[in-house]
């Protein structure tokens, strides 16, 4: 199970440092992985501190954190 997350995590760092920040719906939607391995690779991004998060309403958008705009 880790080998998925771990493989998980590396699809949505590629996504994210092509296509930049977007919401979590549209993370799912383009990365084509699970609700499960999702949030799990999003759990281990954060956990290595490389995802920020942000609220626009009831959305939550994330993107990589050196992609942050200052």
């Amino acid at each position: 199970m880790q080998a998925l997350i771990d493989s998980a995590a590396g699809t949505i760092w590629r996504y994210l440092n092509e296509h930049g920040e977007m919401p979590l719906s549209k993370l799912k939607q383009g990365t084509k992985l699970s609700d499960q391995l999702v949030f799990a690779g999003i759990g281990c991004l954060a956990r290595e501190e490389k995802l920020t998060f942000t609220t626009e309403g009831r959305s939550v958008r994330v993107c990589l954190r050196e992609h942050q705009q200052a």
